[in-house]
């Protein structure tokens, strides 16, 4: 079992590791967009674009990582406080009741919108912007598929935790 929630994790470690540089990228782009408007006059609708993009793939290619390192938005008023079991007993809840479920509805929904712009070949909406919309949009199937693999993740070392005898 700890093997494959070892491969699982695997994912989202080096999924969020590579697309963290993209931060990088990001400020880049953002330094570039800044120079050419403030220094040069010239703006590039393609350029603001690819900044949404890039800002895109961080958020969407970095929710399971986020989650896989318990850095999520959580209020911890109680659940810091509290022993291992219990924090298991909340996950567990939590997961089984709202994450796993709200993933497959994220990934259907996700799918039926990215597959509608697919088969529209949709690009920007504005004069020269950036074609294949719909790669966007297909990533967000992506990102809600990375977390219910970590949901199942913390699914299943929740149990664990649970049936464990030593905490």
């Amino acid at each position: 079992m700890t093997n494959a929630i070892k491969i699982l994790e695997s994912i989202n470690m080096k999924i969020g590791r590579f697309f963290s540089w993209a931060t990088l990228v990001l400020v880049l782009l953002i330094v570039i967009d800044v120079v050419l408007r403030y220094v040069f006059k010239v703006s590039y609708i393609w350029l603001s674009e690819v900044q949404v993009y890039v800002f895109a793939l961080i958020f969407l290619m970095g929710i399971g990582y986020t989650l896989l390192h318990d850095q999520h938005v959580r209020v911890d008023v109680f659940y810091e406080k509290w022993s291992q079991r219990k924090r298991a007993w909340v996950n567990l809840f939590g997961t089984v009741c709202f994450l796993i479920p709200w993933c497959v509805v994220a990934i259907l929904s996700a799918w039926k919108y990215a597959s509608f712009s697919l088969n529209f070949k949709e690009g920007s909406g504005q004069p020269g912007g950036l074609p294949c919309l719909y790669i966007l949009k297909f990533l967000i199937v992506l990102a809600f598929v990375l977390l219910l693999i970590q949901g199942i993740v913390l699914l299943i070392r929740s149990i664990l935790t649970l049936i464990s005898k030593q905490v």
